[in-house]
């Protein structure tokens, strides 16, 4: 191998493994779970490193060049190699670890998903720690890349392409009044609850970017005159809508956790919405670790899209 090829990673060399094999870039594809568009950037760079087509493409087929060939054998004894070594890597028990988990959450997610994973932490290892880091969405990549944190959970509107995601549940909003609110009964009349005292959530680049264009279809449904104040917290719009007239627009499944202490009622916003994908990040350094993927198995257990988790309770129409 070429000193330009030195710092060829395994992870492309298992792509080009596979390539040999399938000879075709969507079969590799399907196999590798990703994209056809990935494996092709993979091949051009391997191509450029090589300094030779690799496979070239015949009809439906890719066929393998000499140096494609020359290189196929050692390179499976390479990755046989590798996958010995990653084998013999320690298993994570967490019944005798001590690991503190770093998480990267926005205010919305420490309520959402800090109360049943502490508990469940517990439950499986009682050194078990998690550290909440909050949410700043500009740099959240950067620190899944450099270790600083292990998870972001939420929606990420400006998610680095390279990392790896998982999404986990797709969350809608409802709206929220102090129960005894003097306008309850005409609240749950999108005419009447667009004539009310609205708070808003503002998006901002610290936890709650991918609201903005809720934020948008709620301005554009409320007469300026009927905005009691903006604000960047949900949580914050929550508590002020308990102790005045105002009403706010808030994920649903904050609402579940909040409405019943803050004394809300909920019901339908006064516009319909779309929904936003909440999704756990990883960066693909700490893909094969075998804590951080035993993190990412319990995260996916209590909130993703497989588990039934109760709806805040909206009033009809």
């Amino acid at each position: 191998m070429t000193k330009q090829n030195a710092d060829l990673s395994l992870r492309d060399l298992r792509v080009l493994d596979v390539l040999l094999r399938e000879r075709s870039l969507t079969r590799a594809a399907e196999q590798l779970g990703t994209t056809q568009p990935s494996i092709s950037k993979v091949l051009a760079r391997l191509r450029t490193r090589f300094g030779d087509p690799l496979l070239t493409r015949s009809g439906q087929e890719m066929h393998p060049t000499p140096r494609a060939l020359e290189i196929e054998r050692p390179l499976r004894g390479l990755l046989l190699s590798a996958d010995v070594l990653d084998r013999s890597t320690p298993s994570f028990a967490p019944v005798t670890s001590d690991r503190t988990f770093k998480l990267l959450l926005s205010d919305v997610g420490m309520v959402i998903f800090l109360p049943p994973l502490t508990r469940r932490l517990a439950q499986e290892g009682a050194r078990l720690r998690v550290h909440a880091v909050p949410l700043d969405s500009r740099h959240f990549d950067s620190k899944l890349e450099s270790g600083e944190v292990d998870l972001a959970l939420g929606a990420f509107t400006t998610a680095a392409p390279g990392l790896r995601h998982q999404r986990l549940y797709t969350e809608g909003y409802v709206g929220v009044a102090r129960a005894d609110h003097p306008q309850r009964s005409s609240l749950v009349r999108r005419p009447g609850g667009r004539a009310a005292p609205h708070i808003i959530v503002m998006a901002s680049g610290t936890g709650h970017a991918a609201h903005r264009i809720v934020q948008g279809a709620i301005e554009a449904a409320v007469a300026p005159e009927n905005i009691l104040l903006r604000l960047p917290s949900f949580i914050a719009a929550a508590i002020v809508a308990a102790r005045s007239d105002g009403v706010a627009t808030i994920p649903a499944r904050l609402a579940q956790v909040i409405a019943g202490p803050l004394g809300l009622a909920t019901f339908k916003p006064v516009v319909p919405l779309p929904s936003i994908e909440i999704t756990q990040y990883w960066h693909e350094r700490y893909h094969r670790d075998p804590g951080h993927r035993w993190l990412r198995s319990v995260c996916f257990d209590l909130f993703g899209r497989s588990r039934r988790l109760e709806r805040a309770p909206c009033r009809p129409e």
